[in-house]
């Protein structure tokens, strides 16, 4: 398959099909999530609202706890460093606004092409410190399983195809583009169903974490 034919496949029928698993994955998830039966808490509540308490906690933990800090501190900075700029490269390059305009019909301004390098850049790097990190410490090298490592796999391409893309280097742009295209994709159709999930449900594990302590009267 030639450039032209890989990047005409890219945006077409892999696409729709991405775009499609993507909003059902979403979808299904979400549904499985919210159908659950839950028991049914009759004693009376200890402090004032439990959601407070947890929208409360979807905040406080997204920073360590003191205790944990002098560890883990720089690993959650590298972490965030990876999630800002992953974002950035995302909804801040004018050709993804225009993406989500032709399917939305939403726009905002864009930053140019040299800082969503930059962020590009600092996210691929985040990710291989991160990569390292995790294959490094016995604790998570056990923990570790095909999801994290097929995950991250799917968020670094996009970013290395797209640099690539960026600065014309690894072959023909149109063959470039059509990878880093692929790769997109491949990411839409893998995010509901693998670990990198949690950038939708982190809310509603620690907002439902924290809403079930606080009615208790419990801080976290």
């Amino acid at each position: 398959m030639n450039g032209a034919s890989l990047l005409a496949f890219a945006r077409g029928p892999a696409f729709e099909v991405a775009l499609a698993l993507l909003v059902f994955g979403i979808v299904w998830r979400l549904v499985g999530i919210l159908a659950l039966r839950r028991p049914v808490d009759h004693s009376e509540p200890r402090s004032g609202s439990g959601w407070a308490s947890g929208l409360r906690v979807i905040v406080s933990r997204s920073w360590p706890r003191r205790e944990f800090r002098e560890r883990i501190l720089h690993w959650d900075i590298v972490s965030y460093l990876f999630h800002i700029g992953y974002a950035v490269a995302i909804f801040g390059y004018i050709p993804h606004i225009l993406v989500v305009r032709s399917l939305l019909g939403l726009r905002w301004p864009g930053l140019p092409g040299g800082v969503i390098a930059f962020a590009a850049g600092i996210s691929a790097v985040s990710l291989l410190a991160l990569l390292g990190h995790r294959m490094t410490s016995p604790v998570l090298r056990r923990l570790s399983n095909f999801d994290d490592y097929f995950s991250w796999f799917v968020a670094f391409v996009p970013l290395v195809t797209g640099l690539m893309a960026y600065y014309n280097i690894g072959g023909s742009y149109q063959l470039v583009l059509g990878l880093h295209i692929l790769s997109g994709d491949i990411l839409f159709a893998w995010l509901p169903f693998g670990k990198i999930m949690h950038v939708i449900l982190f809310a509603f594990s620690r907002g439902t974490t924290g809403a079930a302590y606080g009615r208790r009267g419990a801080s976290l």
